[in-house]
């Protein structure tokens, strides 16, 4: 295997209590400075990011929380979640694609607040 950085996908979620431009700003930052922050990266780490929100996400672009948190830089996308019945509601997934030296069993996928149920595999 290579020594240095490959190209790796990262993963994440979090939920919002209200459906308000405040709150999925707040969510949406907190779950990429905790992405960041446990996967010991920088904003030139980031390749490209996706964004999902459930249909009762409507309030504001995850995106739009992505560059008020400084990645005006990197290529973001929002597309809407496809609507399971029964599924998580209020409900915002990341995709990040990042440069890292990080093997696939050493990333941190992070999962805060109601989306943590999502993936109770992974640690806390």
């Amino acid at each position: 295997m290579p020594e240095g950085p490959r190209l790796r996908a990262l993963r994440g979620a979090t939920t919002v209590d209200a459906d308000t431009v405040e709150q999925v700003t707040e969510r949406v930052q907190e779950l990429l400075a905790a992405l960041m922050a446990q996967n010991d990266l920088f904003e030139d780490d980031i390749i490209s990011i996706i964004f999902t929100a459930t249909a009762d996400v409507v309030s504001t672009f995850p995106a739009t929380a992505a560059r008020t948190f400084g990645f005006g830089a990197v290529p973001l996308l929002c597309a809407a979640e496809i609507p399971v019945p029964g599924a998580m509601a209020r409900c915002i997934r990341v995709l990040l694609h990042i440069s890292t030296t990080l093997d696939r069993d050493e990333l941190r996928h992070v999962y805060l607040h109601g989306a943590q149920s999502l993936r109770d595999d992974l640690p806390g």
